[in-house]
């Protein structure tokens, strides 16, 4: 399948009818290094929420509407700094109605979780994310092939069972260092 840019799937995110899920993979993301708020989370600022972000508000809109984002994010132990920026920056996501769960990174091996970021519409449309060496997301692939997308329910499913609530995790993060 043809790669496509990022900007051609966003329709996505306001058009599902029940559940768009992430599985993020990547040990940081270079959308978010080139960022202030992560700058001045790597100066010992927490990131403020940001409820009127358009992303929120979306949230909020979906959900409001019966609709259901989540995610889950594999983490390193000890997380790195992209991986504790996304927590710390996370509560504003869940206060908008999300739900993001952190699954350490042997735990997601031994499940075979993929390797590769991923969105799941409804459970029926798949967009693989394909991202850099240097963590830039580069294009996205639209798959409809259906022994594809179950594969990746079946992972969803796998990696929700054992996940554990963001707010937990950032905690433990918090009080160790």
């Amino acid at each position: 399948m043809p790669l496509i840019p990022f900007e051609a799937i966003t329709h996505l995110f306001s058009e599902f009818e029940h559940t768009a899920f992430r599985l993020e993979t990547r040990r940081g993301y270079a959308s978010d290094r080139e960022g202030a708020r992560f700058q001045a989370f790597t100066r010992g600022v927490l990131p403020e929420p940001e409820p009127d972000h358009p992303w929120n508000v979306n949230v909020r809109a979906k959900a409001g509407r019966g609709a259901r984002f989540s995610r889950v994010r594999i983490i390193d132990e000890p997380p790195t700094n992209g991986q504790r920026f996304l927590m710390a920056t996370a509560a504003g996501n869940v206060a908008a109605g999300e739900d993001i769960r952190v699954l350490p990174r042997a735990e997601a091996v031994r499940l075979d979780l993929p390797d590769y970021d991923l969105w799941l519409f409804d459970s029926r449309t798949l967009v693989r994310m394909h991202i850099d060496d240097t963590d830039t997301t580069i294009g996205v692939e639209l798959v409809d092939d259906p022994d594809e997308v179950l594969a990746a329910c079946r992972a969803r499913d796998a990696a929700w069972r054992v996940a554990v609530p963001t707010a937990e995790v950032w905690a433990q993060v918090r009080s160790s260092v």
